[in-house]
């Protein structure tokens, strides 16, 4: 698995049994990602899929919707004093054209694994428009389909069964099949690992999928959803506040507390069977 996974002697204590053991840990690095050379944001991530991760960000910030808008991916040698390469810079070039970032996406402290892009002041700031709207997609679901998803993706989770500290995004059809999987860290680099792969496909929008995350769903994986045209968010655990006015706003159906047979719909109950819906 290389850098994906690191090994860590341990002290194991079980039922009164003291043992030293090596264990597996997951591996959390620093990925800086640039544009056109200049640095835009730092994540703390699970190596793996970087290509994925730094154009699946650009998706959520507005500044990507087609595959055609990249010119070239890079790994930034001379990151070292020495000039090697950690493979822990990532230079995304866009094509003739494509408007660069913001300059007030810059961010002057580093975005966490866990909290998302934290450094952003205010609701406006955050709110960015979408390419496409979800609103209209004809995406239907049942109860059945979404207590499968779970499982499905707890099942294709090939890094989580050996350190079981990694978040997974799964993104599934209308039909239910896994269409792609990525694994990190943080949810919200899981998230646009997947959203990555996708313009890198020529896949965008995702129109009729379901995004299953195996946290809970904040405010910025609802915005992710949005941003790459998926019309369903489906989460194992609660979603905030906030998260929950965006998918009412925006049109998204989301799903919170996904477990076995049990659900909440927050918003955007149509797209469930209507004879479900009061």
């Amino acid at each position: 698995m290389g850098r994906v996974t690191a090994r860590r002697r341990v002290l194991r204590i079980r039922d009164g049994v003291v043992s030293h053991r090596p264990d597996t840990l997951v591996a959390e690095e620093p990925m800086e990602i640039r544009v056109g050379g200049r640095p835009l944001s730092v994540t703390m991530r699970t190596p793996g899929h970087d290509f994925d991760l730094a154009v699946g960000f650009l998706v959520s910030e507005g500044v990507l919707h087609r595959a055609d808008q990249v010119a070239g991916i890079r790994y930034c040698a001379g990151a070292t004093a020495d000039g090697g390469n950690t493979y822990n810079v990532v230079d995304v070039a866009l094509a003739p054209g494509v408007a660069p970032p913001d300059a007030s996406l810059e961010r002057n402290v580093y975005t966490t694994s866990s909290c998302g892009l934290c450094g952003k002041a205010s609701l406006d700031a955050v709110r960015t428009v979408a390419a496409w709207s979800v609103a209209e997609d004809p995406l239907e679901l049942s109860p059945e389909l979404l207590s499968a998803l779970p499982d499905r993706l707890r099942r294709a989770q090939r890094v989580f069964d050996s350190t079981g500290g990694l978040h997974a995004a799964g993104l599934f059809s209308g039909a239910g099949d896994l269409l792609c999987l990525r694994e990190d860290v943080g949810r919200h680099n899981a998230v646009d690992k997947v959203v990555g792969h996708a313009l890198r496909a020529g896949l965008l929008p995702l129109r009729g999928t379901v995004l299953m995350v195996s946290g809970r769903a904040s405010f910025e994986l609802v915005q992710k959803a949005v941003m790459a045209g998926i019309p369903a968010l489906a989460a194992v655990s609660a979603p905030s506040s906030l998260a929950a006015d965006l998918a009412d706003e925006t049109g998204l159906t989301l799903i919170g507390f996904l477990r076995g047979t049990s659900m909440n719909i927050y918003a955007a109950p149509h797209r469930l069977d209507a004879a479900l819906v009061p």
